[in-house]
């Protein structure tokens, strides 16, 4: 998992360099935030996928100062944020609109978007709750399912490791025997 992630993930000067993050400083100078530890992998993990389903400008921004504090893995945490994109968003914002309102008891009203004040005003403000349940319901659940599936494959992976590492000792101790 280490490897794959370090072939896919940013490399840290991109990151260092990166114009919404340079407000940061120092700050991302720290190799803590960079390591691809159980620990680290499976916070960022759950940092980015947390922030996707918040809808709030500058979610990576948000993400990224959340993985500075925690000192989990910063690339991580920025990159799962893109989990929800233009092309994602949309759905499922009306989904988590949906199950707010069912988890609220409130009426379900279809919803159509218009970029008008009166949109806002009348047609936000109604959803406004049902829509943020449901967005911080699915940002926890999808966090907590990407930290536990993330230290689970973790696990998995290391014990693969070790078993073939014991296989390969038990093959050299029987050709050393001439048990071969």
């Amino acid at each position: 998992m280490r490897h794959f992630l370090k072939r896919v993930l940013p490399e840290r000067h991109v990151i260092q360099q990166h114009k919404h993050l340079k407000v940061f400083g120092d700050i991302l100078h720290d190799p803590e935030i960079f390591h691809l530890t159980r620990r680290s992998t499976a916070g960022g993990v759950a940092t980015g996928l947390f922030f996707a389903f918040i809808p709030v400008p500058g979610q990576m921004v948000i993400a990224a100062l959340t993985a500075i504090v925690l000192r989990v893995n910063l690339p991580l945490s920025v990159v799962l944020v893109w989990v929800t994109n233009p092309v994602t968003i949309p759905p499922l914002l009306y989904l988590a609109y949906k199950t707010g309102a069912l988890i609220l008891n409130r009426p379900y009203q279809p919803i159509v978007f218009d970029l008008t004040w009166h949109w806002f005003t009348e047609v936000f403000l109604e959803i406004w709750p049902s829509l943020i349940t449901g967005c911080l319901l699915f940002a926890t659940v999808t966090a907590a399912l990407g930290y536990v599936t993330t230290r689970l494959l973790w696990r998995i992976q290391i014990k693969r490791r070790w078993e073939a590492r014991k296989a390969a000792k038990l093959r050299r101790q029987k050709e050393k025997n001439g048990g071969g």
